[in-house]
This record gives structure tokens, sequence and C-alpha cells, in this order.
């Protein structure tokens, strides 16, 4: 896990954004704890605090349960509500290319083919 010191984005978020993407990605399989708040907050020499308003934020995202004197376990996920989640960061991203392309002054159409290009090196590999 990586954390960010040079950012506007507060660690406990950084934290709950590594792992959110870990769960919808799979590579948190449900039904597994997470790592330990201490444990996790001594690897990453920051507060327990911090650690714990993390797994806070990711049982308030319906993503993970806490069980007392166990810690924190993933969700199973709705196929639905993961789709759903993936949409909104492809928006997302795509809304922030947008504006990016506007300041580099590209045309819709070098925008799109800009795109077409991605996909179809995608494709490739």
């Amino acid at each position: 896990m990586k954390i960010l010191q040079n950012t506007d984005v507060p660690i406990y978020r950084q934290i709950a954004d590594q792992f959110k993407n870990d769960i919808l990605s799979g590579k948190i399989p449900q039904g597994e704890y997470l790592p330990s708040i201490r444990s996790l907050a001594k690897e990453l020499r920051i507060s327990v605090i911090t650690t714990m308003k993390a797994y806070e934020q990711l049982e308030v995202e319906g993503l993970v349960t806490a069980v007392q004197g166990k810690g924190f376990y993933v969700n199973a996920q709705d196929s639905q509500m993961l789709r759903e989640q993936h949409l909104r960061r492809v928006e997302a991203a795509l809304t922030e290319a947008i504006a990016a392309a506007k300041i580099a002054g590209m045309s819709d159409a070098e925008l799109t083919e800009t795109l077409q290009t991605l996909l179809q090196m995608e494709e490739n590999d």
C-alpha cells in the first residue's frame, strides 16, 4: 500500500480508496479479513486512529463489516452494484479526460480518435 504525503487527499482516504479498489476489482475476495488496524498502522507508520477512520469509511460504504474481536471482513458484493460503481469511476475519469483535452485544445474528433487508439492498444495486449 502506498501513501502519498504530498497530496491534498487525507491519508485515511488514500487507505480507504486503495482497499476499495482492491475489493471492487476482486483482489480482496469476499469474506477475507483486512489487516488488523494496529498492524496496518504499524506497517504504514501512521496513527491507529487514521487507520480506524479508513476502515470506518469502508464500513459506511458497505464494503466491509466489523466483527467484534476479529476485525473487518469484506462483504459480498452485489454484481449490479459493482457495475454501477465501475461505471461511475469510468464517467469520472472520462469527465476528467474531457476537461484535460479542452485545456490542451483538442477537438472532439481528436479526443475520440485518442480513445479509439487506446482501446485498440488495450485489445492487442
